[in-house]
């Protein structure tokens, strides 16, 4: 048996993808709301930030891994246009349907599809753009994840990986205190849920830093790494480039 963290908990890495999808279809019905609330509404500018470093045109092909409500990839499908497209994933079925939904209400038809992202049904060399925001951290086998994203990207194309990571250390003790006591408080408030939001502080301090990923996406057949810290490193934007 191998195992894997789970949080700060020791699980069966089979079993990882199982407590995850238990996670996520707990919180999705409160998903936006509980975003808006923890971030204090900073997400969205996040997402704004990466969508701009994406430098999408007419026409690219863009695959949104954890692509969850769909903020990502209705940004993205503005961008790309009609004779682009953008594949709207997430291996949570309840998060992806909770997406769908919101980007037929805006307009939107986009291919969605519940997948792994360790195991991508996709051809080599065939996007633009990867984007994966918010979910990477909770992935079992990380450097596999990265490998695949780097095989479905066309040479040149780009994966952003937009990621909670390490604080700047001034504010360490003050995050702490946030994730630990008030973040938990407010998933059960308004979530009903303060379980999930315990671990997605614990997961936070389980993934690797930014020194850290970029070494792991060099790894994974990544030519140029680089990233950007966000809001003083809570969170960190990483771009790679496949050469």
């Amino acid at each position: 048996m191998s195992s894997t963290h789970f949080g700060f908990k020791t699980v069966d890495e089979r079993d990882k993808a199982q407590h995850v999808r238990g996670v996520f279809d707990s919180v999705a019905a409160k998903y936006d709301v509980m975003n808006d609330l923890m971030s204090m509404g900073l997400h969205r500018v996040w997402k704004a930030y990466t969508t701009q470093v994406a430098k999408l045109k007419p026409g690219d092909q863009v695959l949104d891994i954890a692509g969850g409500t769909g903020d990502l990839s209705m940004a993205f499908a503005q961008k790309v246009g009609p004779t682009g497209r953008v594949v709207h994933t997430d291996i949570n079925e309840a998060m992806l349907s909770t997406g769908r939904n919101r980007l037929l209400d805006q307009g939107l038809a986009l291919p969605t599809l519940v997948c792994d992202a360790e195991q991508l049904p996709f051809p080599d060399d065939h996007f633009n753009l990867v984007s994966v925001a918010f979910g990477l951290r909770n992935m079992t086998h990380k450097d596999v994840a990265l490998k695949e994203m780097c095989r479905v990207l066309k040479p040149g194309g780009k994966l952003l990986v937009l990621e909670f990571s390490k604080v700047a250390k001034p504010l360490e003790k003050a995050y702490d205190w946030y994730s630990f006591k008030v973040l938990p408080q407010l998933g059960k408030l308004v979530a009903g849920d303060a379980d999930s939001y315990r671990y997605l502080a614990e997961s936070i301090r389980m993934h690797p830093g930014q020194e850290d990923l970029k070494t792991l996406m060099k790894s994974a057949g990544f030519g140029h790494v680089d990233f950007h810290n966000l809001s003083a490193g809570v969170v960190a934007l990483h771009m790679g480039i496949k050469c």
